[in-house]
């Protein structure tokens, strides 16, 4: 771990209560955010429970990096699942249009982060990983790993983002606006024999879980970028297709894995550290509803180049989460194989393309004042 993950702890209270303190305060934010129907609940409910309670009583609360570590080793299973033979297919086949529409995203995310830094007054690095729209996770870890980054800055850009994308699209899918153009040819669930399984989870799950835990381990060793997520999902994906049968985990486990990410990022998040916060909410609202806008005008030239319905297109390039734009396909019969093979896309483009570019583009951009200081000596 490149960064410490909670706050020093007072001899007064032992690390194993301290865990225990936090663990209730993360099932009550769970449980309140599951009564009040709000949207990741398991996630964001622990997050904002263990930010507002840490912040009120530092020394009573611990959450070690294994335990994060731990989670991430699940969703990487998870997603490794989603790799199955008809989301690569797909995928090939529609490979040129998926390049186009994720490079043109994400420039459009990278000119929204110039227009946000300079309003702000916050570095470009910060703003830009808050305004890619890759998975949660994926950014705050990148965050972590990465020098001259304001971690709070990152995820509030990215939880708001996120919140604005499950609320926004289902209302605009849902409006006047895609009355009449939200059916598709083709419903069919994208998803794999495994995901469709009722079988046991045993024994393949023991194998799955010491190859998903030793990739992740290896991955870090060798600084693979995200390697607990990463490391878990590229495995998952071999053994898989190479015959070796994976069964979705039961929700109280994805639940879980959610919880223990969410703590510890709730636990990281310090306000005080959020510079102009009445500024900085403002924009990371204003520039949720310009991506959102922005994905609405790519889905229209998608919808043009693939002759898609308007609600398969927005599903496909909405910046939210392939589970979340995969049910709201499903629900209003838009072609659920074009928007989980888009949206499974863009999030490997993400995971593999970005971090090491991301780490490319700001290493050289650190060493030309370098080279040019040496030159000046």
């Amino acid at each position: 771990m490149s960064r410490q993950s909670t706050p020093a702890i007072s001899k007064a209270i032992s690390q194993p209560l301290s865990i225990l303190i936090t663990l209730a305060t993360a099932l009550a934010g769970g449980g309140i955010f599951m009564l009040l129907h709000w949207p990741l609940p398991w996630l964001l409910g622990p997050m904002i429970a263990a930010l507002i309670s840490s912040n009120l009583r530092k020394q009573a609360y611990s959450w070690p990096g294994q335990i994060r570590n731990t989670g991430m080793i699940i969703v990487g299973y998870t997603i490794g699942l989603s790799l199955t033979a008809p989301a690569l297919t797909e995928i090939s086949r529609q490979l040129p249009a998926m390049l186009l529409m994720t490079a043109l995203l994400l420039l459009f995310c990278a000119g929204i982060a110039v227009l946000v830094s300079k309003v702000s007054g916050t570095n470009y690095k910060t703003i830009l990983l808050g305004s890619i729209p890759g998975g949660l996770t994926q950014m705050l870890v990148l965050a972590e790993e990465s020098e001259d980054v304001n971690l709070t800055v990152v995820t509030v850009i990215q939880v708001i983002r996120l919140m604005m994308i499950i609320i926004c699209i289902p209302l605009l899918i849902y409006s006047p606006l895609f009355a009449g153009h939200a059916g598709g040819a083709d419903s069919t669930p994208l998803v794999s024999a495994a995901a469709e399984s009722t079988g046991v989870l045993f024994p393949n799950i023991i194998y799955f879980g010491i190859a998903c835990t030793l990739c992740g381990i290896g991955g870090q060793k060798i600084k693979f970028p995200t390697a607990f997520l990463l490391g878990p999902a590229i495995i998952t994906a071999v053994l898989q297709i190479s015959g070796l049968e994976g069964t979705m985990l039961p929700a109280v486990l994805t639940n879980a894995a959610q919880l223990m990410i969410g703590v510890y990022v709730g636990l990281l998040l310090d306000p005080r550290k959020l510079n102009h916060k009445l500024l900085t909410l403002s924009l990371a609202v204003g520039s949720g509803a310009v991506l959102i806008a922005g994905a609405y005008g790519f889905s229209l030239l998608f919808a043009y180049l693939e002759s898609v319905s308007a609600a398969t297109a927005l599903l496909s390039l909405a910046p939210g989460g392939m589970d979340q734009m995969s049910l709201i396909a499903h629900e209003v019969g838009a072609e659920l194989p074009t928007v989980a093979g888009f949206q499974l896309f863009r999030t490997f483009f993400i995971f593999f393309a970005v971090p090491p570019l991301f780490k490319l583009i700001f290493h050289e951009r650190k060493r030309k004042p370098e080279a040019a200081g040496t030159k000046l000596t």
